[in-house]
């Protein structure tokens, strides 16, 4: 099983790159973030692979962190009606960060912006990975409680009140709910929902 290459960029192209190693040449298929995200051809380049293998098939994916091949994992073997393609799909419309907090938030619209995603597999993922996605989270790790608390609906009353204040005033609820959850340290955990919303529009404002 091959579980990372390290060589040289040779092409780039809508779905997949080749990367040439050592003079062998790897077809990896990748996220159209990863691809973006790549070097220009004849550069060094590093990709972390998830081995596909059936009987009539062998297929390499590529992912530019260990985070992002997890998701992949996650997604394919959580989550019935989710294969490579639509958990490529998903990768390459949310970054790790992103997909584990819009899982936490329940934010169902935001799964399913994904291609291929539709509104009962947006919800399939949310249900089957709400409690796998903190181990997931990434950047988002700091956070990520506080949003799995709205998200279930048990989040204090001040601190809901507030993230729905600041949603009503354009901001996504993601957005939403790190300036409160910033706002919280300045202002103190018992801070009612106005002080929430002075502090969260200064976070917002930086």
């Amino acid at each position: 099983m091959i579980g990372k290459l390290r060589g040289t960029l040779d092409e780039i192209d809508e779905d997949f790159c080749i990367i040439d190693v050592h003079g062998v040449g790897y077809v990896v298929h990748c996220s159209t973030r990863t691809l973006a995200g790549l070097p220009a051809s004849g550069e060094a380049v590093v990709l972390f692979i998830e081995t596909y293998v059936r009987e009539d098939m062998l297929r390499l994916y590529g992912f530019q962190s260990v985070l992002e091949r997890e998701w992949f994992r996650l997604l394919m073997s959580n989550v019935q009606g989710v294969g490579a393609k639509v958990a490529l799909a998903i990768l390459s419309t949310l970054a790790p960060a992103e997909l584990a907090n819009a899982i936490a938030l329940r934010d169902i619209v935001m799964v399913s912006r994904a291609p291929g995603v539709g509104k009962k597999v947006a919800e399939r993922i949310v249900t089957e990975l709400k409690n796998k996605a903190p181990a997931f989270a990434g950047a988002a790790s700091g956070t990520i409680g506080l949003k799995q608390e709205l998200g279930e609906g048990v989040a204090p009353a001040p601190i809901s009140d507030a993230v729905s204040a600041l949603v009503n005033l354009g901001y996504s609820r993601d957005t939403a709910a790190n300036a409160v959850s910033a706002a919280l340290k300045s202002a103190g955990e018992d801070a009612d929902a106005s002080k929430l919303i002075r502090f969260g529009l200064k976070e917002l404002a930086r």
